[in-house]
């Protein structure tokens, strides 16, 4: 393969089209089978050049994790206005979360499935995302929750386990939606705020589920 010839850009904008073809080769090829080839010729730029402006293919790899990442995270808190009723803060972080997801499936996929199983370098990057993803929910929830009940006190524990729950299910769900044709960001969303909210609204109602007695639970 002949040497690319390229236009003089900023670095910065050109490490933003190394970044974006390398995203679509790793998210539809998968890290192992993608090569520094594929995505320098994608970018248009020589392989020496990929690897000055970013080293080697583990680095390339963590920073387009990085920022997949940082775009979501972007895109969620972007979606939700402070101020509205909780419902309404949760749908339009959900519609935020799903719209993303889908218009970026390449970048999902890096982050979902590729940095999640490739290592544990990559696999504490993806988690770090997540991790600022639940607090952002934990937030969330914790504070319309302690609104309703009137409750400063109301245990953190019980609202982040709720947050976790709702991330993991949001999680699987764009999973599901980017592989099957025709459902929408909104239809994805809606899907999870009926799952979700019964018992959401019901907290916030003052309305908890209460196992059963340890005795009761063998009968």
């Amino acid at each position: 393969m002949g040497a690319v010839k390229t236009k003089r850009m900023p670095r910065a904008v050109r490490e933003q089209q190394m970044l974006d073809a390398a995203v679509q080769i790793f998210g539809q090829r998968g890290y192992m089978a993608a090569s520094m080839d594929e995505i320098a010729e994608l970018a248009g730029v020589s392989k020496p050049l990929v690897y000055l402006y970013l080293h080697s293919k583990e680095d390339l790899f963590t920073a387009c994790i990085r920022r997949e990442g940082a775009a979501l995270t972007q895109a969620v808190r972007v979606g939700v206005s402070p101020g509205l009723s909780a419902d309404r803060q949760l749908w339009d972080g959900l519609c935020a979360f799903f719209a993303h997801t889908a218009e970026h499936p390449d970048g999902w996929s890096v982050l979902h499935l590729q940095a999640r199983t490739h290592g544990e370098i990559f696999a504490a990057e993806a988690t770090a995302v997540r991790e600022e993803l639940v607090a952002f929910v934990t937030q969330l929830i914790a504070t319309a929750c302690r609104a309703a009940h009137r409750d400063p006190d109301l245990p953190e524990r019980e609202v982040a386990g709720l947050a976790e729950a709702l991330v993991g299910a949001a999680e699987a769900l764009a999973a599901w939606a980017n592989a099957t044709p025709g459902v929408t960001a909104r239809q994805a969303a809606a899907t999870l705020m009926n799952f979700a909210w019964a018992g959401l609204g019901n907290l916030m109602d003052g309305r908890s589920w209460t196992p059963p007695a340890p005795a009761e639970q063998g009968s």
